[in-house]
Order: C-alpha cells, then sequence, then structure tokens
C-alpha cells in the first residue's frame, strides 16, 4: 500500500507543474486575443514584388506600417499577421486603419465616420 503513495506523487506532481506552464502560457498567448488598433486613417501604398511573401500587421501596434514587426507578440496581442505572397509586381494600398474587409488591402473603410472619429492607436 505505502508504495502505491509513492508511485502517485510524482503524477500528481507533473499535473500541478503543467498547471504552472499553461498559466505561464496564457500571459503571453490570451485566449480571447485583442482587438486591432487603429494605426492610421489612411492607407499606405507599397510597391509589392511578385513571389515575395509578407506578413501584414494586422494588431495596428507595428511601427512598421503596414507590415508586422513583432509587436503583436511583445505586447501580447494574441493577434498574428496576416501573411500573403504577391501575386504579381504592381503598387497596392494596404489597409492601415485595421477595419478592412479585404485584408491587407484597403477597400475605403478608413472613410467610414467609424473610423474617423476613432484615435489612432485605439481599438474601433
Amino acid at each position: 500500500m505505502n508504495n502505491v503513495g509513492a508511485l502517485l506523487r510524482p503524477v500528481a506532481w507533473k499535473l500541478h507543474q503543467r498547471r504552472d506552464i499553461s498559466s505561464w502560457l496564457a500571459k503571453w498567448f490570451p485566449r480571447a486575443p485583442a482587438k486591432s488598433v487603429v494605426a492610421l486613417k489612411t492607407p499606405i501604398k507599397v510597391e509589392l514584388v511578385e513571389g515575395k511573401t509578407y506578413r501584414w500587421c494586422v494588431c495596428g501596434r507595428s511601427k512598421k506600417q503596414p507590415f508586422c514587426d513583432g509587436s503583436h507578440f511583445f505586447q501580447r496581442t494574441g493577434l498574428s499577421p496576416l501573411k500573403f505572397k504577391a501575386q504579381k509586381t504592381r503598387t497596392v494600398a494596404l489597409c492601415t486603419c485595421k477595419a478592412t474587409k479585404k485584408p491587407p488591402y484597403c477597400d475605403g473603410t478608413h472613410r467610414s465616420e467609424r473610423v474617423q472619429k476613432a484615435e489612432v492607436g485605439s481599438p474601433l
């Protein structure tokens, strides 16, 4: 009977250790992602090169708008950049208000009253 208790203790310890790890992960990777914030109220025109892969900032916190600089990770937003590949070389307008219905491309949503009333750096 004493051997059974000794066998169960390491298992219980491992379960407790997992809880500590999951709480640490929850701090860095929240279950409910933060809302995107308005980076700018106008789109940015950029030249995309055919075949090149880009990472468009979804969170709005990047200092290299409209592209991701990793701010989503360090500010623990739970959001990830949108990775896309340019189909052909051309100049396009990429969204910076983060409210477009056609990410990463601007669809004119930045002209809406809702976006224009919002402060830069605040969620919509």
